[in-house]
């Protein structure tokens, strides 16, 4: 999500799950129990080695009016939307999305959120580095393509993001996409390879 305005929350003493998601004390526990998943310890090994450790409240829930699951926000963090998460995975695919684009801003000075070629890099990034369009997530999500999937979905959320950036229209956000994909594509940073 980047630097899109940072969602809506509402008071955490009402903080009552709505649609089925969680409560924000929840999911601020789910929060907890990702801190100890794997990728989000690489990646948060990474951010310390590069400059930018973070402390305890960096990452945080809250609840979100938009239909969104989370974003990052600089200078304040990872809001993880606890009315939209109902599951641990659901919580640990946000943080580790969402801390790419963290490792994103502290490697490169210059990024500018408003930028649509910057924001799509970061996208296609954290789509392709987080998990996020694994067959077995686009197979729930309905999506049953057999070959190619993976970078279909990426280009698919890419989209879905950067067009959410009031600086970006959806053919800036196409062209931004298209002339920027084959090198944020292939920079898999800080992991060897995509994961």
């Amino acid at each position: 999500m980047s630097e899109e305005p940072a969602p809506k929350s509402i008071p955490e003493s009402s903080s009552s799950a709505v649609d089925g998601g969680r409560t924000i004390e929840e999911c601020q526990d789910m929060i907890q129990r990702s801190l100890r998943n794997p990728t989000v310890k690489f990646l948060r090994q990474h951010l310390e080695k590069a400059g930018c450790g973070f402390g305890d409240k960096f990452i945080k829930a809250v609840h979100c009016d938009k239909k969104i699951a989370g974003g990052y926000v600089r200078g304040e963090g990872i809001l993880v939307c606890s009315n939209h998460m109902n599951i641990q995975d659901e919580v640990n695919q946000v943080i580790i999305h969402e801390l790419i684009h963290a490792y994103d801003e502290c490697r490169a000075a210059n990024l500018d959120w408003s930028n649509c070629a910057h924001h799509a890099c970061s996208e296609i990034r954290a789509g392709h580095l987080s998990g996020d369009c694994h067959y077995k997530r686009e197979l729930l999500r309905g999506y049953m393509k057999i070959r190619g999937h993976e970078q279909d979905c990426v280009r698919r959320r890419v989209m879905k993001s950067v067009i959410a950036n009031p600086y970006c229209s959806a053919a800036a956000a196409k062209d931004a996409m298209e002339a920027v994909w084959d090198v944020c594509y292939n920079d898999t940073q800080p992991f060897d390879r995509a994961p």
